[in-house]
């Protein structure tokens, strides 16, 4: 029979894994499609290229919000990777695991396939860690994770003021320890360059006969024999092709992505499929649905002493770094997108951490749109909460493949989300308050004095905030028929032979960034699909 024993579309975090794992049987062929170009841009190696990278149209997918008050009214912007690697090569390379219990709630509503222990087993196999091997950390996998080597006076006053707030201070942020905490962000960059998903899972097996890695290569929709996924049409120069499977085809497109490829296959409401004109393959109105994202904020201060690393980011001294960088692979050039990391608990009694902050030694100018550094010295945190309830949607608007879909965030729904965004900003005040970083603070400039109430906190979440790039939930897991999109094995509820698994299948948000538990998710996917097709072979 003709075709792929798999198809797999999207080459990001969790399809570069799935790639490297389903290709290890060279009796099985394998097909990776990528939408974008190959991953050979310079800015993509070094890690504070990210600027550059981001606003290259050639290396990202666009997607505006719909206007709404929790955006001030004001579109937002969200982008994602278009490039072998997908967002794990234009992202900010902040490696944080989530909390064992994120995974174990995504396991009560699924199956005991998702709690931690088997995560962490994942982690402990995907990862190479400088730390060494751990309780669930790896240290001989093909994901390269370092700690930050660049500390000095602010960033030592930093880590010592979140101290002072009571928070333990860890050599692995991630320990999985559920704990207030703060320490050095590890990060994935080995030896001064990013360390993608394609970097990590791709390079070392792009030889391999049975696998065939097509990148400028864009999936319109799945083509069914009857309720069988056979194939999927793609765009590639321009031109409409067939690529054909004899086994299954796995979407990795992304929280955005593949929830609109199931609406343009005929997978989704029948409402909204029919007025666009779209045959109804199978009915199901939570394709699309359950979109839940980080709602961030950016909090600023000027300082009175010039020990930030602005200076590091403009004029000459951005020439010395930029220098430094190309010798040596070392410098501000080679860091993260932030330095170190903490989770806290935004008022008592809760038995975990439901907030995040990141910390950098550096601020943005907001006239320039954050494309640079302000000229005096200044921090910055991003500051969020973990675990937002609040849902929004995305939903095609059209079969044209090029249209934007509708992208509503619906950012501060619920109560409990109001409540933890104000804490989360307060708690950040007060960790400035606190010595020996308060000697050194001028000012808050953002959003600054003027929003100190409950109310004005919140107004300035809807003006100044921004998504995370975490967005989950489009295509929701469940045990339950009736309103999940892929059961606990990622099947494709209605259909056969279509999986699904990206950041759009999680329940809920993990607590914190979800490029390394898409990694470890799809890992553990890989794991089921493999045993599913030797339970499959005949005797």
């Amino acid at each position: 029979m003709a075709g792929y024993d798999y198809v797999i579309v999207g080459a990001g975090a969790a399809g570069c894994v799935m790639a490297n794992r389903l290709s290890e049987n060279p009796d099985v062929r394998v097909a990776l499609l990528e939408a974008g170009p190959r991953d050979t841009h310079p800015f993509i190696r070094m890690p504070k290229g990210i600027i550059k990278v981001m606003a290259d149209p050639d290396h990202i997918w666009g997607y505006s919000s719909v206007p709404e008050e929790t955006n001030d009214n004001t579109p937002e912007f969200w982008v994602r990777g278009r490039v072998l690697g997908g967002s794990s090569s234009i992202n900010g390379m902040m490696y944080v695991r989530g909390q064992p219990a994120d995974f174990d709630a995504i396991a009560e509503v699924s199956s005991q396939d998702w709690d931690w222990n088997h995560i962490g087993a994942a982690y402990a196999a995907l990862e190479s860690h400088q730390l060494g091997t751990g309780e669930t950390r790896g240290g001989s996998g093909p994901l390269k994770v370092t700690l930050p080597d660049i500390k000095d006076t602010i960033t030592n006053a930093m880590l010592e003021a979140g101290k002072a707030m009571g928070w333990k201070e860890k050599a692995d942020t991630n320990a999985p320890d559920d704990i207030e905490g703060i320490g050095y962000a590890p990060r994935t960059i080995h030896k001064g360059r990013r360390q993608s998903a394609a970097t990590a899972f791709l390079d070392p097996i792009r030889s391999r006969d049975n696998l065939d890695i097509m990148t400028g290569c864009t999936v319109d929709r799945v083509i069914f024999d009857g309720k069988r996924a056979v194939a999927v049409d793609v765009v590639r120069d321009g031109q409409k092709s067939r690529i054909e499977t004899r086994g299954e085809i796995i979407l990795c497109g992304g929280a955005l992505a593949s929830p609109n490829i199931l609406e343009r296959s005929g997978i989704g409401d029948p409402e909204r499929l029919e007025a666009l004109g779209l045959d109804v393959l199978h009915a199901n109105p939570n394709v699309g649905e359950n979109l839940i994202e980080h709602r961030a904020i950016l909090i600023q201060w000027k300082l009175n002493k010039d020990i930030s690393h602005n200076r590091k980011y403009h004029g000459l001294g951005m020439l010395l770094a930029g220098m430094q960088y190309y010798l040596t692979r070392s410098g501000p050039m080679s860091a993260a997108s932030y330095e170190q990391v903490a989770w806290f608990k935004t008022r008592p009694g809760l038995n975990r951490p439901d907030a995040q902050l990141l910390f950098a030694p550096f601020s943005f100018d907001f006239d320039k749109q954050r494309q640079d550094v302000e000229r005096h010295p200044g921090i910055h945190v991003c500051a969020y909460p973990l675990r937002p309830t609040s849902k929004g949607h995305v939903h095609i608007t059209s079969v044209d493949l090029d249209a934007a879909p509708e992208l509503q965030t619906n950012y501060r729904d619920t109560e409990e989300d109001r409540r933890a965004m104000i804490g989360t900003v307060r708690t950040a005040r007060e960790w400035a308050r606190q010595q020996p970083l308060a000697q050194y603070i001028e000012a808050e400039t953002m959003p600054g004095p003027a929003y100190e109430s409950d109310e004005d906190i919140l107004k300035a979440y809807d003006r100044f905030g921004t998504c995370a790039y975490h967005a989950v939930g489009t295509c929701r897991m469940g045990a339950d028929a009736e309103t999940s999109v892929v059961d606990p094995k990622l099947r494709v509820r209605g259909v056969d032979g279509l999986r699904i698994i990206d950041t759009s299948i999680m329940p809920m948000i993990p607590s914190g960034n979800t490029n390394g538990p898409t990694m470890a998710m799809a890992w553990r996917a890989a794991d089921l699909i493999l045993q599913d097709a030797k339970t499959s072979e005949p005797a």
